[in-house]
């Protein structure tokens, strides 16, 4: 059995994929690298296909009609056989290093018999023209070098959140907990993270950079303008992790206020870019998200308007748009778009 499998998502990628691919395969045979190609229309396929061929027992090759990422990650999870599961975007990377040092723990603790339901690293923003490479790493948040619980987590700060790239799940927990991502819907990463939460009970975090995450396309789903584009997709994903638990029946108190502050996040996230759009529509969208949020939950409405940037989103005036405005550079930093 593999060690770790690694599903990349492919649509139209044939630019830019092969240094995701070349990246994982230094992994060697306890990697299983799942190629998707989402219905592309260039030579994603023969590449994938290549790659296949030249390492038939690392890498599959599978391609299906166009369902987006998320459905890409769906068909990267149901096709696993490794141990853990992570994803790579076909336009990012992992580090080598990083990544043997990942593997070694891994396989370390599976010998020991404590084999974490989630494993963490950080992540670090690859952007374009940046004199600096932000890193998001979790000092002061987690416990390190270790097995814990959430109980033993500690305090987040607002740069600091569980995304997908940051996580390497137990393959079984996720095919077991009933995560299915929509069909063309994009921002369904943070289904991916926040959806198992609950039923994660053992984490292990290892303070070293991992993931590469690309920022700097214009036609990324993470650039402003196209967020703000396909808002009606991000106001989707909002509504699924609201319904996604009942966060008052989560027995930690600390794992419920992290959700609590991922929903707070995500919210902030659609209300700002509603703000910035600016019509009376986008206006109009605002005030019927935070409406669906209090007649869905009134306890999870409350404490999410109570949370700093839940606080922030609903101020009138002139003061209320600078207090906007600095919760959008917050939300900047969270969520990384331009």
């Amino acid at each position: 059995m593999k060690l770790l499998s690694a599903a990349i998502p492919c649509y139209n990628s044939a630019a830019y994929m092969d240094h995701a691919i070349e990246t994982l395969l230094s992994g060697g045979e306890e990697m299983e690298i799942i190629i998707v190609n989402d219905g592309s229309t260039d030579d994603t396929q023969k590449i994938a296909e290549e790659y296949q061929a030249k390492y038939p027992t690392i890498i599959k090759a599978i391609q299906q009609e166009n369902g987006g990422h998320g459905e890409a990650v769906n068909t990267g999870l149901a096709n696993a056989t490794g141990l853990y599961f992570k994803v790579v975007d076909s336009d990012d990377w992992v580090n080598e290093n990083a990544l043997q040092q990942v593997m070694d723990t891994l396989k370390e603790l599976i010998a020991e018999g404590k084999s974490p339901d989630l494993f963490l690293s950080n992540y670090v923003y690859e952007k374009v023209d940046a004199k600096r490479k932000k890193v998001i790493n979790y000092n002061w948040a987690l416990p390190k070098n270790e097995i814990f619980g959430w109980d033993d987590i500690m305090h987040f700060r607002q740069s600091q959140n569980i995304l997908m790239h940051s996580t390497i799940y137990r393959t079984k927990l996720l095919q077991s907990c009933g995560l299915r991502l929509p069909k063309h819907t994009f921002y369904v990463d943070n289904i991916f993270v926040y959806q198992p939460l609950p039923f994660v009970k053992t984490l292990y975090y290892l303070d070293v950079n991992l993931y590469r995450y690309y920022i700097g396309r214009a036609d990324q789903s993470v650039n402003e303008q196209v967020m703000i584009k396909r808002i009606d997709q991000q106001l989707k994903v909002n509504k699924i992790l609201i319904e996604c638990h009942d966060v008052f029946q989560i027995k930690s108190k600390k794992l419920q206020n992290y959700m609590v502050k991922y929903i707070a996040m995500i919210t902030t996230v659609s209300s700002v870019l509603l703000i910035r759009e600016g019509s009376d529509e986008s206006l109009a969208k605002k005030e019927e998200l935070w409406e669906y949020l209090k007649n869905y939950d009134k306890r999870l409405y409350k404490r999410v308007r109570s949370h700093i940037l839940g606080r922030s989103m609903n101020l009138p005036g002139k003061f209320g748009n600078r207090i906007v405005e600095m919760g959008y550079r917050i939300a900047q930093k969270i969520y990384g778009f331009n």
